[in-house]
């Protein structure tokens, strides 16, 4: 049976900030367990954790909040954390984490065996687990797809205000940015900030799926989205997200070129973490094939293990050249990439 913090979505930053440790985590001392803190929205992992605890015994315990306020709080715990593994979104995320001195080096066969070099750390301190690709969706009665080719030509002037994209203070759309400088140096990336902004149809607000959204309402023909987003839309009980994503299309850019654009959520193990086996036991079980068909078939992300078949949804979808920059560069570059976004009037 997997736990959860009762009412922890319902702290106030200073409340999560203040409470002790014992307070959050108290179970039986002779059971085995392990103490999670997580930014992934707790119904994308939860079937994964109940999973995990009836194959292995290993009881988890979850502490649900944002990427940032999980850092500062393990940081702000030091050697009392009971944080065992931090589990977030973006490869940004998990390099600040690394930077903060609070993950520890992992020697895992199973780890490095089936992750690709460049979804996990150099030093193994964090790990890919999965990965979703952020592309182009189309209004399907505007856009002829041929007119659609890589990132870069959506600052072209044809596109003047038929865009939709969030803020640049998205961690995702930074990693984009980050991707860009890393390609093309941040000269050209800032030019195309530039055009980006002036090809915009409205202020970025909103999230992903309101991008989509927009497009249906024709707010705007082309949004740039992670496609798991998309993948929820279309599973939805909701008829209003429903019929949003059935009137896009997909498209992936730079496929002659550099790739598509992805990112990883992943985790790693906290530094002094009390259940250390544990720890790497459930980070080697998200790499394992039954977890790894989960996060396609219930999240609707790519697999990073090799191998692993896609979702009937993903291959509807076909098979795409993705761009194998290091995600340990889109945190290299992340406050170069804010910088950019800032000085091209992108807010």
């Amino acid at each position: 049976m997997t736990h959860r913090l009762r009412g922890l979505g319902r702290l106030t930053v200073a409340a999560f900030a203040l409470a002790a440790p014992s307070a959050l985590f108290a179970a039986d001392a002779d059971a085995a367990e392990v103490n999670l803190y997580s930014a992934r929205k707790e119904e994308l992992i939860r079937p994964m954790l109940d999973i995990f605890t009836k194959e292995t015994g290993i009881e988890v315990n979850v502490l649900t909040a944002k990427a940032d306020q999980l850092v500062e709080r393990i940081k702000a715990e030091g050697e009392n954390s009971p944080a065992d593994v931090l589990l977030t979104v973006d490869a940004g995320n998990l390099v600040r984490a690394k930077e903060a001195g609070i993950l520890d080096t992992v020697e895992s066969d199973d780890l490095t065996d089936h992750i690709p070099a460049h979804l996990r750390d150099e030093e193994n301190q964090w790990f890919g687990l999965s990965q979703r690709a952020r592309v182009v969706f189309y209004a399907k009665d505007r856009v002829d797809p041929a007119e659609l080719s890589t990132y870069e030509a959506l600052a072209d002037e044809k596109w003047n205000d038929r865009i939709c994209i969030r803020s640049s203070g998205n961690i995702y759309n930074q990693s984009l940015m980050a991707s860009l400088i890393s390609h093309h140096g941040q000269e050209k990336a800032a030019e195309w900030a530039e055009g980006m902004v002036e090809n915009m149809a409205r202020k970025p607000q909103g999230g992903d799926r309101d991008q989509i959204k927009a497009v249906a309402a024709g707010e705007c023909d082309i949004a740039v989205s992670n496609t798991y987003y998309v993948v929820g839309m279309m599973q939805s009980t909701d008829e209003n997200e429903l019929k949003a994503a059935e009137a896009v299309n997909v498209f992936f850019p730079n496929q002659d070129t550099t790739g598509a654009h992805v990112n990883i959520s992943g985790g790693g193990v906290v530094k002094g973490a009390p259940n250390r086996d544990e720890a790497v036991t459930l980070l080697e079980w998200l790499a394992s094939e039954t977890a790894q068909e989960m996060y396609a078939e219930v999240n609707g992300e790519y697999p990073v293990r090799p191998g692993v078949e896609w979702s009937e949804f993903l291959q509807s979808w076909g098979t795409f050249k993705a761009d194998a920059l290091p995600m340990s560069t889109l945190g290299e570059l992340n406050a170069e990439a804010v910088k950019t976004f800032d000085q091209a009037g992108w807010r």
